[in-house]
């Protein structure tokens, strides 16, 4: 990832101040043609080029309307394999502090927005098998990963959705798992990794759910995505996970489930320490323009005054109408 700032290939996309996502150079080119919407900026404070969406959209509504208009052009357009997934379901593009605006899913990847799902790892404790746990086999018309197999129930964070709650609704969808069991979910904290793909970038944090399940409990899916579900002992499941046919961001929460329970050790595996490390990437490190911008401020501060007043550490950006200032 480093590498790719250095080559200028990622840009920070930045919104009310805040960094918010990632934009590689492939999006870059097609947002150039909606100045009205993105500014596009070579920052020398921070080494870094940078794209803001106009801070003339003063508003969560107004962002999301000018962002969509955007997002239905380029869909119509066919440009992005991303956008042919679109599902009319939104996910929250969000600051330290607050929601800044929502965003089609399908849409996340191109700007490399942080995205939140949860996930239930479903097991039983088997008298001859011991820990046994259930996976689902996707369908094969899913827009994203068809026929893969993944952990028993998944679903993104949608907007209106909170956690438990999220965990809860897809338990009924995916598995039809009812409530007098559902409401035994016990926390198990997150993952987190970074994924990238033809698709575009993914920073997804999983919240993580483990649930035992009676041993006469056999899930049955309700809304028509995923195709069969199957019993694995722990130890096929270790062998199942790690090959093509697994969903490969589903992958970690399988692994971090297995690891926890014994399954995967530093014994059994050379590259222990590296998978447990790449389960729990720290994101946040990747959105830093805004403590990078910052601390460049204190640095030219510290210039004597003749250096301080140099041009060369100002904002330089193209110059562009409809709501963006003009460099002078």
């Amino acid at each position: 990832m480093s590498t790719c700032f250095q080559k200028c290939d990622i840009r920070p996309f930045v919104v009310e101040g805040q960094q918010v996502g990632l934009i590689k150079s492939d999006v870059l080119k097609h947002l150039e043609k909606y100045p009205e919407v993105f500014c596009i900026r070579d920052c020398e404070q921070t080494k870094q080029g940078l794209v803001e969406l106009n801070p003339a959209f003063r508003d969560y509504n107004e962002r999301t309307e000018q962002l969509e208009k955007v997002l239905r052009n380029l869909r119509s357009e066919g440009l992005f394999p991303a956008l042919q997934g679109w599902r009319d379901e939104y996910f929250e593009v969000k600051s330290e502090r607050r929601a800044l605006l929502k965003m089609e899913r399908a849409a996340t990847p191109l700007f490399g927005v942080r995205k939140y799902g949860v996930d239930i790892n479903g097991y039983v404790r088997h008298p001859t098998h011991g820990i046994c746990i259930w996976l689902q086999q996707r369908s094969n018309t899913k827009e994203t990963w068809p026929g893969k197999w993944d952990n028993m129930v998944g679903g993104g964070l949608s907007v209106g959705f909170g956690i438990k709650e999220t965990a809860i609704k897809e338990a009924a969808e995916e598995a039809s798992i009812p409530y007098d069991l559902v409401k035994n979910l016990v926390s198990a904290g997150c993952v987190s990794f970074y994924f990238e793909s033809r698709q575009g970038l993914f920073p997804n944090t999983e919240y993580v759910f483990d649930l035992e399940l009676p041993l006469d409990f056999v899930p049955q899916n309700s809304d028509g995505e995923v195709q069969a579900f199957e019993l694995l002992p722990a130890k096929e499941c270790v062998e199942r996970v790690f090959t093509p046919d697994f969903k490969t961001t589903s992958a970690p929460v399988v692994i971090d489930f297995l690891i926890r329970h014994g399954h995967i050790t530093a014994d059994d595996v050379v590259d222990f320490t590296q998978i447990v490390e790449l389960l729990h990437v720290p994101l946040q490190s990747l959105y830093t323009y805004r403590a990078r911008l910052e601390q460049a401020k204190k640095h030219q501060q510290n210039l004597p005054g003749d250096a301080r007043n140099c041009r060369c550490g100002s904002l330089q950006k193209k110059s562009v109408e409809n709501g963006h200032k003009k460099d002078t």
